[in-house]
């Protein structure tokens, strides 16, 4: 029933307006540093170094990407960057899917506890475990080898957890009729477990992706050779360590700019694929057993 109450009104629309005004802010503290770093980029060396926030390019010029491209060789880094990500992921998902497909099978002896187990290694932090990680790739031999980056994380309880949510909406009667026309695990779960969920896969994949594309701890700690140095630590070394650099050349702020946007192309690119999965797969961990 509608309310006659002026001050009802006035309230609701107080709060509708106020609601506006806190989005707005918050979409512009995302907007602006994105919209300037772009500007930044394509302008040339001299507008790049002027003060001042820019949302749009003064002086347009593509000589940042050229020079961090070609000559502070980028495209070293890139190349690594991207071996690592799709190899890990792919790792990733692939590994989970069959941990959350083993997890959903009926008649499986200390199922229970094998979840809690899992829930449990999603309470230690990444922090309490860094050493120790150091010492097993320094007696494997993996120092300074992009196989230690792919490793780490390879399995993590968060994806194993959210596969097996999204395996027990499949149901068990088609693997039961399966079987009985002479399928085996393997089939059944690559014909009609990872079909059926696609968008656990894709959900799984996004954040697997992204986070791999970011890796930052891991390979500071076990990369100390240039050749083998992932995206974000060449950025690192680009934005921080000036000392790295000829003292007669100077890395301007365009150069810097372009190194970030070239960072982020790959993560524009791959989203609009996949966020249709996204709201999906987030909203996934109603099920319980």
């Amino acid at each position: 029933m509608k309310s006659n109450n002026p001050h009802t009104g006035w309230a609701s629309r107080s709060f509708d307006t106020l609601n506006i005004l806190l989005l707005l802010i918050t979409v512009a503290t995302m907007v602006i540093p994105f919209l300037n770093t772009f500007a930044l980029a394509f302008s040339t060396n001299f507008a790049s170094m002027q003060p001042g926030i820019v949302l749009f390019p003064k002086e347009f010029s593509i000589e940042g990407f050229s020079t961090v491209w070609n000559r502070m060789q980028l495209y070293i880094p890139f190349v690594n960057n991207i071996i690592v990500t799709v190899v890990g992921t792919v790792g990733h998902v692939l590994l989970c899917s069959m941990a959350g497909y083993v997890l959903v099978q009926q008649g499986l002896p200390g199922k229970k506890w094998m979840v809690s187990l899992i829930l449990l290694t999603m309470t230690i932090p990444g922090e309490a475990i860094m050493i120790p990680l150091y010492v097993v790739n320094k007696e494997l031999g993996l120092l300074n080898t992009l196989t230690s980056l792919i490793l780490s994380g390879l399995v993590s309880g968060f994806s194993i957890l959210l596969m097996r949510n999204f395996f027990m909406t499949v149901p068990s009667e088609m693997g039961e009729s399966a079987r009985i026309d002479g399928a085996g695990d393997f089939r059944i779960f690559v014909t009609m477990y990872l079909p059926l969920a696609s968008a656990g896969l894709a959900t799984v994949s996004l954040f697997e992706f992204v986070s791999r594309w970011n890796q930052f701890t891991p390979a500071l700690l076990y990369i100390n050779d240039h050749a083998k140095y992932t995206l974000q630590i060449a950025l690192k070394s680009l934005i921080i360590d000036t000392d790295s650099t000829s003292s007669n050349f100077v890395i301007t702020t365009n150069v810097r700019m372009a190194g970030i946007v070239i960072a982020l192309i790959p993560l524009i690119i791959i989203y609009p694929y996949v966020q249709k999965y996204f709201v999906k797969g987030i909203m996934v961990g109603a099920n319980k057993e």
